[in-house]
């Protein structure tokens, strides 16, 4: 019986050993910003220096990722996307995503002009224009920069915007 019972104790701590996460963890909640899926480039290094190309008719604007940290690595893995961008508060364009990004372990951000960001509580990105009054927060994720200015930028306002890594 003592035989018996040291099997199925060693059987038991195999499996638990096995297992993605530890007994009485929770598992992964996508909503919370944790376990963050891995891109393509995360493989090769660090994505800082990886060029997304917005689209819209015959607008361009180029973002160069500035910022290696789980948002910007999940938001590279959801490229390609469409997104549309509008105005707001007369200080950014901001642009709702198809789901939140996970973020743990991203650090705050204080924004400048030509920031792209990404804002925790809605779940969406903001191209920054005039960050007049604007200061650090654990909930501003800073993902890349962009050379635009606001005029430029009021092309893309309204319409489905293309994101997609450029090649």
């Amino acid at each position: 019986m003592k035989r018996r019972t040291a099997v199925i104790l060693l059987l038991w701590l195999a499996l638990v050993s096995c297992s993605p996460s530890r007994i009485g963890e929770a598992a992964p909640d996508s909503a919370s910003g944790s376990s963050p899926k891995e891109t393509s480039t995360s493989a090769a290094g660090s994505v800082v220096g990886t060029a997304v190309r917005l689209s819209a008719g015959s607008a361009l604007l180029d973002v160069t990722i500035s910022e290696d940290n789980p948002a910007t690595r999940d938001f590279l893995s959801m490229l390609p996307l469409t997104l549309i961008m509008e105005e707001f508060a007369g200080r950014e364009k901001i642009a709702d995503l198809p789901r939140p990004l996970h973020y743990e372990g991203s650090p705050g951000a204080d924004p400048e002009v030509g920031d792209l960001i990404y804002f925790v509580p809605w779940g969406n990105l903001g191209f920054y224009y005039d960050t007049t009054g604007i200061g650090f927060s654990e909930q501003t994720i800073h993902l890349g920069r962009y050379n635009a200015t606001p005029e430029e930028l009021a092309r893309f306002e309204g319409q489905e915007v293309r994101v997609e890594l450029s090649r």
